[in-house]
């Protein structure tokens, strides 16, 4: 007599166990949470307080000589008005990503995944990067026809940087993420050959100082698309991991680069004035 029992034990090696979960039933919500809007909130106060600190500084030496005070404080002043936007809510979007999983005995199944895209940091990018630029073309003594091309790639990097944010495929994403690169190595040439030449022809303290100040500016910028690419790009961070990474680079990237610049700049011997339009 055939035992039920012992024929069902004999064949479950055969059988394929099912999922005890199935992907895609819940969507997934990738969000900020307190602590990545303390940050926000933080790096606002630091954004005024500098702002502020740079219009005072302004005020102080004469009108010909207030080029690279106003356009630091300009970078500091859109950045506050940007973390505002971001710490309240009104600076961010969520991107829709859909993810498939391919099973190999069954359908394939699917995660929805929302993440925050804070769409402000772009628009605050695509202002003060370009003024940052040009503190930096002013400070070398770049020609004109440099500082169009320096200024034009870094927008379009800002710009396809933004669209890869919002891409909800892969392969388009990251060749926009291609064309914000390339697009930053135009600007690194621009400023590591064309600048560094030129600022060479100066007195040896504004050359030294170019090279100083430039490449600290050339290894912050190098980390943004790095930062990029784990959160935005692959989702590896948290929303909060992003806010602060980018928190820390914003800040180093314009306050300490707006006071060092300023205050050396201040203190050299060769600082020239401008008259004409702008005083």
């Amino acid at each position: 007599m055939i035992d039920p029992v012992e024929e069902f034990k004999k064949h479950t090696g055969d059988v394929v166990p099912l999922p005890t979960a199935v992907p895609g039933n819940t969507p997934i919500y990738q969000t900020a949470s307190e602590t990545g809007h303390r940050a926000l909130w933080v790096v606002f106060v630091i954004m005024l307080i500098s702002s502020l600190a740079f219009y005072i500084m302004a005020f102080r030496v004469p009108v010909q000589k207030r080029l690279f005070h106003i356009l630091t404080a300009f970078i500091t002043t859109f950045a506050t008005l940007s973390y505002y936007a971001m710490a309240i809510g009104d600076g961010v979007g969520k991107n829709k990503i859909t993810i498939k999983h391919t099973q190999k005995h069954f359908p394939d199944t699917y995660d929805v995944v929302y993440r925050e895209v804070y769409w402000a940091r772009y628009v605050d990018w695509s202002v003060t990067t370009p003024l940052l630029l040009l503190d930096l073309c002013f400070l070398a003594g770049l020609n004109g026809a440099s500082i169009l091309v320096a200024v034009v790639a870094d927008i379009i990097m800002i710009l396809t940087g933004l669209f890869a944010a919002f891409q909800v495929d892969e392969s388009p994403k990251w060749g926009w993420y291609a064309m914000a690169c390339i697009a930053y190595l135009v600007v690194v040439y621009q400023l590591a050959l064309n600048g560094r030449a030129t600022a060479m022809q100066k007195d040896n303290k504004t050359a030294t100082f170019f090279a100083a100040i430039g490449g600290f500016t050339f290894i912050l910028w190098t980390i943004y698309p790095i930062i990029w690419g784990i959160a935005d790009g692959s989702r590896n961070i948290n929303v909060d991991s992003e806010i602060i990474a980018y928190a820390v680079l914003d800040i180093l990237a314009k306050p300490v680069f707006g006071f060092w610049l300023l205050f050396t700049h201040d203190n050299m011997a060769s600082t020239s004035s401008i008259d004409g339009f702008w005083a």
